[in-house]
């Protein structure tokens, strides 16, 4: 039986002044390369990212406490600044007094509505971490964060800490109006993803599989100590993975290293939805990172090894076709963020895709930052057991 499509609609709302006692954020516009209205569902008029910058008299810059103070003080009025990223998708701060990880740290913290998520990198400040180190040769096309794994951040935070001269944008697309467009423009694609969702098969070994990759130990092995044997590591592991709380809806098997490329591991199997909906809104997104495998593998083809593997939920591969014109409407709807240092950018990754572009120079020459957040867990979008997803468990 077919599948029935949910069908929403943003709903507008006068927004409120960005103003506290102490401090005010005004909006500006930002060129046409770097922003851009957003098509339907959205409020007629949206922009993304919607730019915001202290205003003080005689353009003097604010002192950090001072920011600090007004997004907390915002956040308790109704989640201000949270409502306003739940339209847009994307916020952008600029002006602000924010000059290492420490300050970058304390700025994120201020949302305080929300629990920080530890990436799987050095740390840098508390829950700040330095974004995706591959090389600067390597393109990161627009993707939801982690949409491979049952467990995601609602929210992300980067910093521009340093800047390239030339290239180095991090794009911003809204993958609400992805979906929209792909569910006209390819409907087909958006009516087997409704009813089969996606089978996500994931490689971790016990050594990195290319520049910027996670090993096996950096992605579920917290809690290994040394001295353990090779038994009580592997049920650590498998601990970690049963967290995700899905049953048999993930699966996984240990390998041997049989092509010598980093050892042992595990095949990571989720089935997963592919379309979610906004809380609050109900508001179908294409939770995805479908295009960027399939754009990556072609621009980056010598640069690293593709670990995971997209299949229909069914297990029959997804045409090249769908995944192309995903693509193509990616490359029409998003804009790339052209950075200034002291950016920070602020994503609902539930609705908004980011990435990374190439840039040239050094790989030193551009720093972002990177802080994750947990917040609600997306919707279903139908009402399939595998199409639900939950918080992980604690451990």
């Amino acid at each position: 039986m077919a599948t029935a499509l949910k069908q929403a609609t943003i709903q507008s709302f006068e927004p409120e002044k960005i103003a506290s006692p102490l401090l005010a954020f005004e909006q500006f516009d930002l060129p046409s390369s770097n922003q851009r209205v957003l098509g339907p569902p959205h409020p007629e008029g949206t922009v993304i990212p919607l730019a915001l910058r202290p205003s003080t008299p005689s353009d003097a810059v604010p002192d950090l406490d001072t920011v600090i103070e007004t997004v907390k003080y915002l956040q308790a009025q109704g989640g201000v600044l949270t409502k306003k990223l739940a339209v847009h998708g994307t916020l952008l701060f600029r002006g602000l007094p924010i000059h290492d990880a420490n300050d970058f740290s304390r700025f994120a913290h201020a949302f305080d509505e929300i629990i920080g998520i530890v990436v799987d990198r050095p740390l840098l400040a508390p829950n700040v971490a330095p974004a995706n180190e591959s090389p600067k040769e390597v393109l990161i096309y627009n993707h939801n964060e982690s949409p491979q794994v049952p467990h995601a951040p609602e929210y992300i935070f980067f910093y521009g800490h340093r800047v390239p001269s030339q290239g180095g944008e991090t794009p911003i697309s809204s993958s609400v109006e992805l979906f929209r467009r792909a569910q006209q423009e390819i409907p087909d694609f958006i009516a087997q993803l409704a009813e089969k969702g996606i089978l996500s098969r994931v490689t971790y070994k016990t050594g990195r599989q290319y520049a910027g990759g996670s090993t096996l130990k950096q992605a579920f092995g917290k809690e290994i100590r040394d001295g353990d044997d090779e038994a009580t590591q592997r049920a650590k592991i498998e601990a970690q993975i049963a967290r995700y709380g899905r049953g048999k809806y993930t699966t996984w098997e240990w390998i041997d290293d049989d092509d010598g490329d980093g050892g042992s591991g595990v095949v990571l199997t989720h089935r997963l939805p592919a379309i979610r909906t906004q809380p609050g809104t109900d508001l179908p997104t294409l939770f995805t990172g479908l295009a960027a495998y399939y754009k990556n593998a072609r621009v980056n083809a010598a640069s690293g090894r593709n670990v995971t593997q997209q299949l229909f939920g069914d297990g029959t591969p997804i045409p090249e076709e769908y995944l192309a014109a995903l693509a193509r409407i990616t490359d029409e709807i998003r804009v790339l963020h052209k950075w200034q240092r002291g950016d920070v950018l602020v994503y609902d990754n539930i609705i908004a895709q980011h990435g990374r572009e190439p840039w040239q120079g050094e790989q030193a020459d551009r720093v972002v930052m990177a802080s994750l957040f947990d917040g609600q867990v997306p919707g279903a979008y139908i009402s399939e057991d595998w199409a639900q997803v939950v918080q992980a468990l604690e451990g």
